[in-house]
């Protein structure tokens, strides 16, 4: 039976892969938003952490952002309702006409690249520097905060990653890029994982290079110690990706491999298990600073597993975090690997854990700077987006804050 006998879903006719890929850094767009927008309601001044300094004739940060996503949505919906237009749902045109979304990519990507005029130049080209150097596992010591957060949110993106570069095999290849059956066995058996393994390598890379930086400055190895517990987090995802892609590409019996295949599929289970639940505990004791997964959890203090100083008023708020990051890590990790074959037969369902994912993402965000914001309040220079270890030494050995731009 050939691709074209293959039965394939509604979602692939009207919202090919090449969209769906688009579509969701977008709707992240719209979220990171939200974010700006809800911080500046309930007076969170994220402006020291980002170190993005505005001019009192400027609007605020959230306002640039939706600009931004609005015109990119606006090319986004004209793009996709010509596409529409000229294949109306028809698989053969559909097929044909890849080159209309590959024209799309083109100009969304313009409109952070275009040089001339003024409009949000300096926010364009500043994401654009930070993204150059996150790519490489780059980290700012003065920026340190952004170029993290947009790091961590890039893991979140990593399988919608490794589909843009299955867009761009199948369109070099000659295998429509829209086909409504996306062939993704191509670029071989491997470049897919690789290709998802980059967000969490830049990541690790940038954990390493914060454990070096605290080597220099002296700190003692108990202060060292949390920058190698996160890089290991991030390498803890790399078993999952390579387990995965040596299942969906099992030898032949004959072949006499090393492990059997049940053997690789319990351990596969096993690193997914690991990896889940490390990430879980680090969003929740490190990230927001939680006491639940810690012995401090029940106090008089504070409601059970939280801290004692919040910002956000509503208790419910943070359990509902918590439960939501639990449930949707599990839904992430599974969907590392490219094995699966049941839900890589279901374009709907690919699509809709890689939304979960940014859904996840965009909920952590709001935690994670929360809990930066009030770490920072009563420290001097406000916190600055200084990593906590380097933000209790300033607090307790009063240690001028010129030695953290090094």
């Amino acid at each position: 039976m050939g691709a074209d006998d293959v039965p394939f879903e509604t979602i692939s006719l009207w919202l090919p892969l090449p969209y769906r890929v688009l579509l969701l850094p977008l709707i992240g767009v719209w979220l990171f938003a939200f974010n700006l927008h809800y911080f500046q309601i309930v007076n969170i001044d994220v402006s020291p952490f980002l170190r993005y300094t505005r001019s009192s004739s400027e609007a605020y940060l959230h306002h640039s952002v939706y600009q931004i996503a609005l015109v990119l949505s606006g090319i986004f919906c004209a793009n996709l309702f010509f596409f529409w237009s000229v294949t109306g749902g028809r698989p053969e045109d559909v097929r044909r006409w890849e080159i209309i979304p590959m024209m799309l990519f083109l100009l969304m990507l313009g409109v952070f690249l275009w040089p001339m005029g003024s409009w949000h130049k300096r926010g364009r080209w500043r994401f654009l520097r930070s993204f150059r150097r996150i790519l490489t596992g780059g980290i700012d010591s003065d920026l340190r905060f952004a170029d993290v957060l947009l790091a961590d949110v890039l893991t979140s993106y990593a399988k919608v990653i490794g589909d843009a570069a299955m867009v761009g095999c199948m369109f070099i290849s000659g295998y429509s890029s829209t086909h409504p059956i996306p062939n993704r066995s191509c670029g071989g058996a491997f470049l897919v994982p690789c290709v998802i393994a980059i967000p969490y390598l830049c990541r690790l890379r940038q954990c390493i290079t914060e454990y070096l930086r605290a080597a220099d400055k002296g700190l003692p190895v108990a202060e060292r110690r949390p920058h190698l517990f996160n890089a290991a987090k991030y390498a803890s995802a790399f078993p999952v990706i390579i387990m995965g892609a040596l299942q969906r590409n099992y030898p032949t019996d004959s072949e006499m491999p090393l492990i059997s295949r049940a053997g690789l599929t319990r351990g596969w289970y096993a690193a997914v298990l690991i990896n889940t639940l490390f990430a879980f505990y680090w969003d929740v004791t490190r990230d927001w600073e939680l006491s639940l997964l810690t012995s401090r959890r029940s106090s008089a203090e504070y409601p059970f597993g939280l801290r004692k100083n919040r910002h956000f008023v509503a208790v419910e708020f943070y359990y509902v975090a918590v439960g939501l990051d639990f449930l949707l890590r599990f839904a992430w990790s599974v969907k590392l690997s490219p094995h699966l074959d049941f839900l890589n037969e279901m374009e709907g369902g690919i699509f809709m854990l890689e939304l979960l994912e940014v859904f996840r993402r965009w909920v952590w965000l709001f935690f994670r700077v929360e809990k930066e914001f009030v770490a920072a309040k009563d420290l001097p220079y406000g916190g600055l987006g200084l990593d906590i270890l380097d933000r209790d030494r300033v607090a307790e050995e009063g240690i001028m804050l010129d030695e953290f731009k090094d």
